[in-house]
C-alpha cells in the first residue's frame, strides 16, 4: 500500500488597504466585489505618532471593515506612569491586511 500523496496548498485571497481616520477616529476599508464570501480575518496597524494609540475593529463583513483608533497621553501620578482616557484620533494612517477565512 502506497503512502504517497499529492498536496496542493490553498492560496487564500489576500487584500490590503490603507486609510486615514476621520474626526471620530474611524476608517472604513471597502473590499473589492466578491473578494470574500465571509468576513475576512483582518490585521491592523497604525503609523507612529504622539501618544499611545490603540486600534480595534468595530465592524467586519465580507464587503467592508471599519476600524476605530483612540489616542491616550501618558500621565504620571505619584511617580507612576498611567494612560489617560482614550480619545478619538483623527488623521491617523491605518494599514489593513485581510485574508479569506
Amino acid at each position: 500500500m502506497s503512502t504517497e500523496g499529492a498536496y496542493t496548498p490553498l492560496t487564500p485571497r489576500v487584500e490590503r488597504a490603507t486609510g486615514v481616520t476621520d474626526g471620530s477616529g474611524n476608517v472604513t476599508f471597502t473590499w473589492p466585489v466578491a473578494a470574500f464570501s465571509a468576513p475576512p480575518v483582518v490585521t491592523l496597524t497604525v503609523q507612529a505618532g504622539d501618544g499611545f494609540r490603540s486600534v480595534r475593529i468595530s465592524a467586519n463583513s465580507a464587503t467592508a471593515t471599519t476600524a476605530q483608533v483612540l489616542v491616550a497621553a501618558g500621565v504620571t501620578l505619584l511617580g507612576i506612569g498611567v494612560l489617560a482616557v482614550g480619545a478619538p484620533a483623527s488623521g491617523v494612517t491605518v494599514h489593513a491586511h485581510a485574508v479569506a477565512a
